[in-house]
């Protein structure tokens, strides 16, 4: 049995892993689905205040309140950003990383950091208007039909304080831990190119690839649960 802690991006909140839950906890695991400040559930304390560093407050305290010992720490999109952090500062209680179609950061970098240079000042102009960035539409994360209005009617804006927030971590401690990376191929979120060049480059990666959007936990969740499944019957 293993405990998995499900860490959604931007715009998303724990409803997104609605249909990958059911399938891990009937499979024996414990599983908990975080939903970081500012969105989500918690969209009333969106607040210019909320940085990267609240957000990896936010899944250090689900591992810490539930005394949870050798977990998955499962990261969606931005959230690379923020189980990196975690995984820098309670390394001892984690068994692997899983980048979903993920953010992989080196130390120093921000969100922001490998976007293109039209993204970055688009979102910059956005958060200097609205103190927040709004929704993506779902059609960028290859979503359409139904899948795209359930997305679309549950998305919140995310707090624009994390953009251009650096991580410092210690490499070498991150680098420690077992690190897969699950790659959502068709359609590829260009957003993401970077990460999926590193998981291919960076040594100590083990690579899976799913033929479905960026939002894999809704357009493709038999395939995802399956994939973490393999993951943790080898952690």
């Amino acid at each position: 049995m293993s405990d998995f802690v499900l860490v959604h991006g931007a715009w998303h909140g724990a409803w997104c892993w609605k249909r990958v839950l059911p399938t891990l906890w009937a499979a024996g695991h414990r599983a908990f689905a975080v939903s970081l400040s500012g969105v989500g559930e918690r969209a009333h304390e969106l607040s210019p205040a909320i940085t990267l560093a609240t957000h990896i407050a936010d899944v250090r305290a689900v591992i810490e309140a539930e005394e949870l010992e050798r977990a998955l720490l499962v990261g969606h999109s931005y959230a690379g950003m923020v189980i990196t952090g975690v995984a820098d500062q309670v390394h001892e209680r984690l068994a692997a990383l899983i980048y979903l179609d993920a953010v992989i950061p080196l130390s120093g970098e921000s969100w922001s950091s490998r976007h293109a240079p039209e993204t970055q000042a688009q979102r910059r102009a956005a958060i200097a208007e609205q103190g927040c960035l709004p929704p993506a539409p779902p059609s960028a994360f290859g979503l359409a039909a139904d899948d795209a209005d359930w997305v679309g009617r549950r998305q919140t804006p995310h707090p624009g304080g994390v953009y251009d927030d650096p991580l410092h971590f210690v490499e070498a401690r991150w680098a420690a831990l077992p690190r897969h990376f699950i790659d959502c191929t068709d359609p590829a979120l260009p957003t993401i190119a970077v990460a999926r060049q590193r998981a291919r480059e960076q040594a100590g990666w083990q690579l899976r690839e799913i033929a479905t959007g960026h939002d894999a936990m809704v357009s493709a969740p038999t395939h995802l649960s399956a994939a973490l499944l393999e993951i943790a019957a080898k952690a």
